[in-house]
């Protein structure tokens, strides 16, 4: 019985080594693929902080308008002679745009003319005549009276046969041809409209918790879907001076002027009006920004480790983003592949560009 319990005993104890040996190949095992998840390297894209100058935007929509705009009108009677512009022409203030019949016209000047040199002579000798006391103050102050009514008569008739041509009141564009050759024309009667084009105006409504921010002659700059690729400078023109209450904005008018005339009323334009800017400050491209829970953070890589850091963001365009704390210039941080690191992963710069700024990090 002893050596039959001796037996069992071996057994039970070569059993045991045989399981804490098996246990002991299994835990390394997982150790060394522990290890090996730790050290895998991701593969991103990077870019170098550096320093310039951003500036802060109020951005909003408009519909472009006409500063000026008007409708020429007939200001005497008569049969549209000729026409000299079409609708599209572009026009200079007082430039003649049609031509009424003026030969009545023409007949009245000659007929007041020849009215006015008669009591031009009989008012000549009445001062004469007066001077002598050969006629009485009341004749002379008639005779007077006579000729200077002639005298209007004449101007009046010339300034009719002036108004057969109808010239342009502003500068502008031909936006609508009214009249034709041929047609009877009425007094006061619309032949044209003009548009000027220079300057356009915009009108944007901004609430007025944010009027603190603008003021006249800040710089606005414009871009409209009908021009690709294409920026218009403009400025503050006016603001005005009330709240509108239902809305709680206040109006302000955005002016630019487009000497390339690709600028057209109605146009929809997007506009952003530039009222600060920080210089030379620092600045992440907004690809590396890692907002959550109201914080910013990015991935910056030492030694090929990215390190997750907090920042402080100040303003942002299109582009980049303003740092206020948490990092500084020349330092390379993380725009793709965010998403698969964690604190302290390594990391491989895998674009040509990010291999640059490896290399180059030492310049800084």
């Amino acid at each position: 019985m002893k050596r039959i319990y001796k037996i069992l005993l071996l057994l039970l104890l070569l059993t045991y080594l045989f399981l804490q040996i098996g246990c002991g190949k299994d835990s390394q095992s997982q150790t060394k693929d522990d290890k090996k998840k730790d050290e895998t390297v991701v593969p991103v894209e990077a870019a170098h902080v550096t320093r310039g100058d951003i500036s802060a935007y109020f951005t909003g929509t408009a519909t472009l308008e006409a500063e000026q705009e008007t409708e020429v009108v007939a200001k005497v009677g008569g049969v549209v002679k000729k026409l000299y512009v079409e609708e599209g022409h572009f026009v200079k203030a007082g430039q003649i745009l049609a031509k009424l019949d003026d030969e009545k016209l023409k007949v009245q000047l000659e007929q007041a003319r020849a009215n006015l040199m008669k009591l031009e002579n009989d008012y000549r000798r009445s001062e004469e005549m007066m001077k002598k006391n050969l006629i009485s103050t009341e004749e002379f102050q008639r005779t007077q009276f006579e000729y200077e009514h002639q005298k209007a008569a004449f101007e009046l008739a010339q300034l009719d046969l002036d108004y057969t041509d109808i010239r342009a009141p502003i500068g502008g564009v031909i936006a609508t041809r009214l009249i034709k050759v041929g047609n009877m024309v009425l007094v006061n009667q619309s032949t044209f409209k003009i548009t000027s084009l220079n300057p356009l105006i915009a009108a944007l409504h901004v609430p007025e918790r944010q009027m603190d921010k603008l003021r006249p002659h800040l710089t606005a700059k414009l871009s409209v879907d009908a021009v690709n690729d294409a920026e218009f400078i403009g400025h503050i023109a006016r603001i005005s001076p009330v709240v509108d209450p239902t809305t709680g904005t206040v109006k302000v008018t955005i002016e630019v002027r487009d000497q390339s005339r690709q600028l057209k009323p109605g146009m929809f334009a997007r506009i952003n009006i530039i009222y600060d800017v920080h210089s030379n400050t620092v600045l992440v491209p907004k690809d590396a920004i890692m907002a959550e829970d109201k914080e910013s953070s990015v991935f910056v890589v030492r030694d090929s480790v990215a390190y997750r850091q907090k920042i402080v963001t100040g303003y942002v365009n299109t582009t980049h983003v303003e740092v206020l704390d948490g990092i500084l210039p020349g330092e390379i941080v993380v725009t793709t592949g965010k998403s698969s690191l964690k604190d302290s992963s390594k990391v491989e710069l895998v674009s040509d560009e990010s291999t640059k700024l490896s290399m180059n990090h030492e310049n800084y």
